[in-house]
């Protein structure tokens, strides 16, 4: 049996495990997690040093190899991770540790590839018409940032495409869309990205917007908790409740706009096979999502509406996709070495 490293590293939390990857075909493998730990990011001047602390708290477990999942772009399995001052490099990373192998994912290939091998059990379905084939699929994921990535079907298995979808323009689609993008556009001074809304500080953005339109008087009770607290989680919460004008409008937005840009996804690479909604924020605004806005903005094209309004739309509810798919990457790459 062979043990592997896997990882989930963000600008907050980096999450590594050990596997013992059991006998089974490339994908199957059974995976029995040996030991796993939460750090936080920024308490390391580098990730060498966070591995180091992991892998003592383990010393009779070496990996042989390593996949670790990184919130940044890849070039030649190097990344400045997003919002955290390292560079990482899968070559050294493998010197220093004797492993291997070692090899880094995006952030949302890792999801991606976490997404084929989690049981149905682990996700709800949006879209009551949905009819599952096979074919593509695809990913979009909205947390810290608003992620997106392609599973290309080749007939036999998919091959996860990673991209940087998310910093694509944000396309309004109404009225109240139109004057959204006018205020976020002098807000960030020129290009508005659907990140802007759809991750990060996106329910701040909406009720802001929505606050200096005039959509309804604030509530100064509302403002008061967001002054004391994370005003993104203020907003969704009160949003979920429905009990403030504002933060119940910035959810509709949110949900809507979230399903338009999931219908953009679906247009692109038409998914039969299933375009999976990952990411924090999905799972914490389930109500929402279920209540049909998600779906009303997903089918608002027009006379394309027809081309995907098949397609499964899964809410992933395991916050651990990306760990278990580094773990299923690093175990693939050791079968094929062998």
């Amino acid at each position: 049996m062979t043990c592997v490293l896997a990882g989930d590293i963000g600008g907050t939390k980096t999450v590594l495990c050990l596997y013992r990857v059991g006998d089974g075909p490339a994908g199957d493998a059974p995976m029995t997690e040996i030991h796993k730990a939460v750090h936080p990011s920024a308490a390391y001047a580098r990730l060498d040093d966070l591995v180091a602390t992991f892998l003592a708290g383990a010393p009779s477990h070496r990996p042989a190899a390593a996949c670790l999942g990184i919130a940044g772009p890849i070039h030649e399995q190097c990344c400045t991770a997003t919002n955290l001052p390292w560079v990482i490099d899968a070559r050294a990373l493998s010197r220093g540790f004797s492993l291997d192998d070692a090899y880094l994912l995006n952030d949302l290939e890792a999801a991606a590839y976490g997404m084929l091998h989690l049981p149905d059990s682990d996700f709800v379905e949006l879209n009551p018409r949905a009819v599952t084939q096979a074919g593509h699929a695809a990913v979009i994921a909205a947390g810290t940032g608003l992620g997106q990535a392609i599973l290309a079907w080749d007939g036999q298995r998919h091959l996860v495409m990673p991209s940087e979808g998310g910093h694509a323009d944000f396309g309004p689609n109404s009225a109240q869309q139109d004057a959204l993008l006018s205020f976020l556009r002098e807000r960030f001074g020129g290009h508005v990205s659907n990140e802007r809304i759809l991750a990060g500080n996106g329910f701040g953005n909406l009720y802001d917007f929505l606050r200096a339109s005039g959509h309804a008087r604030p509530n100064p009770a509302v403002e008061a908790e967001m002054a004391r607290q994370d005003r993104n989680a203020v907003i969704s919460h009160h949003g979920l409740r429905g009990d403030d004008p504002l933060c119940s409008e910035a959810m509709r937005l949110f949900v809507h706009i979230y399903g338009s840009e999931a219908g953009n996804l679906a247009l692109k690479c038409l998914p039969f096979g299933g375009l999976y909604i990952g990411g924090g924020i999905g799972p914490k605004i389930r109500p929402a999502l279920e209540a049909g806005g998600f779906m009303q903005g997903f089918l608002a094209k027009g006379r394309m509406a027809r081309a995907i309004e098949r397609i499964p739309l899964r809410l992933c509810l395991n916050p651990e996709a990306p760990l278990l798919g580094a773990a299923h990457m690093a175990a693939d790459r050791c079968r094929h070495r062998n």
